[in-house]
């Protein structure tokens, strides 16, 4: 081998250690191609450098030494989607791959004289050398975002923020730039419902949470098989990439299908599919979209697929805490029931103790022949009255006691309101309690069942009105802000004390003698359900504000009840 060659070659071996050892311990891409670029340049003694990828229909320069040097893009295009390209003798151009694909390219120039073959190949041995950079930053970042979210199901984070920490893990790994999606499928099999999606293409929430799709016995059948399945759009419809992915299942899940979302979203050109199933049947699905056909390789399946068990274990967690909080419901609401029957037989006693000797006085005058019109009249108004306290108490509690399942239908604000003063309103006047009430009759439908509405406020109230003993003032403002309902419950109460505010959403903590500590942690979740908010401010000696914010049903839900 002539000196000369063996020279060059240990002058490439070295910079290549030189190279490597520069951005060991980066995370980023940045941090590995924008000190790579400088050492490239210097290595070959160019006057200028630049690093390609690909934008659209053309390309952009993410980092150029020095800055404002011009640069034919054509060219450098023309090279990104392999289409070999002259490329000026001054010039050296070589690919960057990253997922297992051309992914970029660097660029160097002299400004005099060319470079030989001996360069070309340098530059390919460089560029080889930083693609493995950045496939070892891109798994060390799939296992760091894997750890991530194992650590949020060891802490038990609430499902529907595990949901989103999967979706957020797969945008910053595979970079789509259209969405994700985490659909379950329903108790019976029958449809999917979409519990989370992450819109790249908008900063806006997704205005779809909730809805569902059909599910076929075909699809169910494919769901069983799980895997993880890649299609791209073509005139005619979607079509599998190498695997023969089951078209139904990317039919099913197309954006245009469903409506395609805001009337400036983008249609999805890419999509990869992950069923999701158990031993014993399909539990939902996982999805990515990209804007472009072609846009998903092997490395964005891989990803996926890692996700894939996170992703059942979330969904089944979803599926125990709401069993759970079902029987917590149950068992509260058995409890509240007891403790309103306990609450208001004084006022149906009174109620009922005024009727019968009023209907014995009645009785006694027709018999003896003494009716007097007037007398009567106005004995028959009081019986009426005090029927009416009976028949207004007894029917919210029929109504709170009566149930319905967890976010099915539509929920009214206004009668939910309504039902829980009928049951509390006698009390609260004979316990010195003043109501000031501003709900108006036209508010728009909440996304939950009329049950679960109806003890969200009446566990609120009754903690209000336990807060005031002797007496004060309970508010109850509603106003619709934007796409919520907000309702705020204010008293004059006793106040939260601050040892106590911090734990007062936990299942059984109570600081009353004859609580079950269970109230304010199912109204927590019921409004977590509907991916609400509920905020609670309280001072001892001044009283309690809370503010509960609830998403409006979709208009064309809202159609539907009546």
């Amino acid at each position: 081998m002539p000196a000369a060659t063996m020279d060059s070659e240990f002058r490439l071996l070295k910079f290549l250690r030189q190279l490597t050892a520069s951005v060991e311990g980066a995370r980023e891409a940045d941090g590995v191609l924008r000190p790579c670029l400088r050492l490239i340049v210097d290595f070959f003694g160019a006057s200028a450098g630049c690093v390609a990828v690909p934008a659209g229909d053309g390309c952009e320069l993410t980092f150029a030494i020095p800055r404002d040097a011009a640069w034919d893009r054509e060219m450098l295009t023309a090279f990104l989607d392999q289409r070999k390209p002259a490329v000026p003798g001054d010039t050296l151009v070589a690919p960057l791959r990253r997922h297992g694909r051309i992914a970029g390219a660097v660029a160097v120039r002299r400004g005099e004289g060319e470079f030989d073959r001996e360069c070309v190949g340098s530059l390919l041995h460089i560029t080889a050398a930083v693609s493995n950079v950045l496939d070892q930053i891109d798994h060390h970042r799939v296992a760091e975002v894997r750890a991530r979210i194992d650590r949020k199901i060891m802490e038990e984070l609430r499902p529907q923020d595990l949901f989103y920490q999967i979706l957020h893990g797969l945008r910053a790994l595979t970079g789509y730039d259209h969405s994700s999606a985490l659909l379950v499928c329903s108790d019976d099999g029958q449809s999917l419902e979409l519990m989370a999606e992450q819109l790249a293409w908008s900063k806006g929430k997704s205005q779809r949470i909730g809805s569902k799709l059909p599910l076929t016995a075909e699809v169910r059948d494919l769901m069983r098989a799980g895997g993880v399945y890649g299609f791209d759009r073509d005139r005619d419809g979607w079509l599998p990439r190498d695997d023969g992915g089951p078209v139904p299942l990317a039919t099913l899940l197309d954006d245009r299908r469903q409506g395609g979302g805001a009337a400036t979203a983008p249609h999805e050109g890419s999509l990869l599919v992950a069923p999701l199933a158990t031993r014993d049947a399909p539990i939902g699905i996982l999805k990515v979209a990209g804007t472009r056909p072609g846009m998903f390789a092997a490395f964005e399946r891989g990803v996926l697929e890692q996700f894939t068990c996170q992703a059942s274990v979330a969904i089944q967690y979803l599926q125990r805490t709401e069993s759970l909080q079902h029987k917590m419901l149950e068992a509260e609401k058995k409890h509240a029931v007891a403790n309103l029957a306990r609450g208001v037989s004084h006022d149906v006693n009174n109620a009922l103790g005024a009727v019968l000797p009023l209907a014995q006085q009645m009785l006694f005058d027709l018999r003896s022949g003494r009716v007097l019109p007037d007398v009567l009249i106005a004995d028959l108004e009081q019986i009426e009255q005090s029927l009416q306290v009976c028949r207004r108490i007894f029917g919210g509690m029929l109504a709170f006691g009566r149930g319905t399942g967890r976010r099915v239908g539509q929920g009214n604000l206004r009668r939910a309101i309504d039902s829980t003063l009928a049951i509390l309103k006698d009390g609260m006047v004979r316990q010195g309690i003043t109501l000031d009430l501003h709900v108006p009759a036209e508010l728009p439908m909440i996304p939950v069942g009329q049950a679960d509405l109806e003890q969200l406020f009446l566990n609120l109230a009754s903690n209000a009105r336990d807060a005031m003993p002797t007496g004060g003032r309970l508010s109850i403002e509603a106003t619709a802000d934007g796409d919520a309902v907000v309702v705020v419950i204010a008293d004059t109460g006793c106040g939260i004390p601050s040892e106590h505010l911090e734990r007062i959403r936990e299942p059984f903590f109570t600081t009353k003698p004859n609580g079950n500590g269970l109230g304010l942690s199912i109204c927590s979740s019921i409004i977590w359900a509907l991916h609400g908010d509920l905020r609670i401010d309280s001072r001892v000696g001044q009283g309690t504000r809370v503010r509960v914010s609830l998403p409006m049903a979709a208009v064309d839900e809202r159609a539907r009840v009546t």
